[in-house]
């Protein structure tokens, strides 16, 4: 918020952004750690759902917006067609099959299918409500343009950061929390770098990276 405040009106083209849905989704029961999967440090940055002046900033400041977890705002967000449904292509799990995204596009609504074990390739499973790099770079492809500016206020693990980097745009982005923030930058120069952060210093290995 705090942020956005200091940003010119429609200064982003293209808003994407995944804000906490109030639904406390950490202190629910996860995945059971004896099967195999992460267990993540709790924390209470969803107990609220974000205000009513954050909506408003972020539409000032922003021509377009694509917000995951729209159905949990739909008192801030007019009615829409382009809304964007994530088929996570595991179905009957006790996770969601899907999750939706509003989107300020008057487009036909789509379905993105792509299986959510994805997003822990190359180690970058870090944040409890990640999304994978290949879900933002086809919503980017679809979305935005060659020069575009593109900004998230939520920027959680960095896999918004890593696929627009990854398409050539200038991105900007927000995250309160320190420890997110200090992952995400690690994870971004491991993944567009090769960078590898030891004792001994840092390694650097773009070779073993896909370009």
């Amino acid at each position: 918020m705090e942020y956005m405040k200091g940003i010119p009106d429609k200064f982003f083209d293209l808003a994407i952004v995944d804000p906490q849905y109030g639904i406390d989704i950490m202190h629910k029961g996860g995945m059971p750690k004896h099967l195999g999967f992460k267990q993540y440090k709790r924390k209470d940055w969803d107990k609220k759902p974000p205000s009513k002046r954050y909506f408003q900033e972020l539409f000032r400041v922003s021509k377009n917006q694509i917000i995951f977890g729209g159905n949990y705002f739909t008192q801030h967000l007019p009615p829409k067609m382009g809304w964007i449904v994530w088929d996570k292509g595991q179905h009957g799990l006790t996770m969601s099959d899907g999750e939706l995204a509003w989107s300020s596009f008057d487009k036909a609504l789509r379905i993105i299918t792509l299986n959510r074990c994805t997003i822990g390739e190359r180690g970058g499973n870090i944040h409890r409500c990640q999304k994978p790099v290949k879900l933002y770079a086809e919503i980017l492809r679809k979305n935005a343009k060659e020069g575009d500016k593109i900004f998230d206020s939520h920027l959680g693990s960095g896999s918004s950061r890593i696929a627009a980097y990854g398409l050539g745009f200038d991105f900007y982005a927000t995250e309160i929390d320190e420890e997110y923030f200090e992952a995400q930058e690690k994870r971004f120069h491991r993944e567009c770098f090769g960078e590898i952060k030891t004792e001994r210093g840092t390694l650097v290995q773009t070779n073993l990276f896909d370009k």
